[in-house]
């Protein structure tokens, strides 16, 4: 089997690289209360905040927000 790193801090420039951040990010703007009484696009603007030096967020930024948008569907956040 091949060892899969856990905490490995590259950034990719696609979707899935995007997606692997958004999630864990999404869960911690939750607990620090940054998304409480926000829409889900606001709450979406707010985790993608945080992520504005993702490469996939410059260089994609429409695609990403898709993304997002899909995460939080398909995860119920």
């Amino acid at each position: 089997m091949i060892p899969i790193p856990v905490n490995d801090d590259r950034q990719f420039n696609n979707a899935d690289g995007f997606a692997m951040v958004f999630d864990p990010v999404w869960k911690e703007c939750l607990r620090r209360g940054e998304l409480e009484n926000k829409s889900i696009d606001e709450k979406i603007e707010t985790v993608i905040d945080h992520l504005n030096d993702h490469p996939f967020v410059q260089s994609e930024p429409k695609q990403a927000r898709q993304v997002a948008q899909f995460r939080v569907r398909l995860l119920e956040l």
